[in-house]
């Protein structure tokens, strides 16, 4: 299959407006040199300063100021297209592949630089989100995972990552976290997510939220680490039960 570029080239009144810009600038600066030759024939370095002056005032600064404005715009523009490409809408923490490249840089990072590439990742799974969605409608299943987001996000460390990995599924990195670290952050989670109050159309919701770790101590693949952290997540028990965090194997 053969694919092409598509340029994009500038419109009849885009180069019309410009022709007309351009002219009217070039018909002004004449005008205005002609009128200070007339006015002070005798001084034409000082007709030649003025005239240049004007110019740069009347017709520089303003099209500066225009192209200025415009490339704040486009930045701005750039900046809101990289933040959606890479966050989650309804809960604003990362998507699942940002989160697998952060994660993934971390680990080839630290290698490159022969240190410990070890981290804990903890997957947090809403057993209740499937049946809310379809009693309460999907807006509600969002609204759910956006408070639980940020639960999370208030509970982890600075540097810490949070990103949501599926519909019902939130996954958080601790790089060089230690297991107590982990089990800290997941036990601090648990107690705010119980203290919550959590509703669907002035229903009061109960949410089970199932938590799980897998520790690498080495370069390992991402899909590895979240698969024993989602997994250990959906076999997890009660609240009153310690998270279970496992030890990846070395690759």
């Amino acid at each position: 299959m053969n694919f092409r570029k598509n340029y994009s080239l500038p419109s009849v009144k885009a180069l019309r407006t410009a022709a007309f810009g351009a002219s009217g600038c070039l018909v002004g600066s004449a005008g205005v040199l002609l009128i200070l030759n007339l006015l002070m024939p005798d001084r034409p370095f000082l007709v030649g300063l003025i005239s240049t002056c004007s110019i740069s005032l009347f017709v520089a600064f303003p099209l500066l100021a225009a192209i200025g404005s415009k490339n704040a715009e486009i930045r701005k523009l750039h900046e809101r297209i990289n933040y959606s490409a890479r966050h989650d809408a309804a809960t604003g923490a990362l998507n699942g592949t940002a989160f697998a490249a952060s994660v993934e840089h971390y680990i080839d990072r630290r290698k490159r630089i022969a240190t410990d590439s070890g981290g804990i990742m903890i997957a947090a799974v809403v057993d209740p989100l499937d049946a809310i969605s379809r009693r309460y409608g999907p807006q509600w299943a969002d609204t759910v995972m956006q408070s639980l987001a940020a639960i999370i996000q208030s509970s982890v460390r600075s540097g810490d990552l949070v990103a949501r990995l599926a519909t019902n599924e939130l996954g958080i990195f601790l790089p060089g976290a230690a297991p107590e670290s982990a089990v800290d952050i997941a036990n601090r989670i648990r107690e705010r997510v119980s203290a919550a109050a959590f509703a669907a159309d002035e229903n009061p919701l109960s949410i089970d939220l199932k938590l799980g770790g897998a520790i690498f101590d080495g370069p390992a693949e991402f899909n590895r680490i979240r698969q024993m952290a989602g997994e250990l997540a959906m076999d997890a028990g009660g609240d009153d039960e310690p998270i279970s965090i496992g030890r990846l194997p070395a690759a």
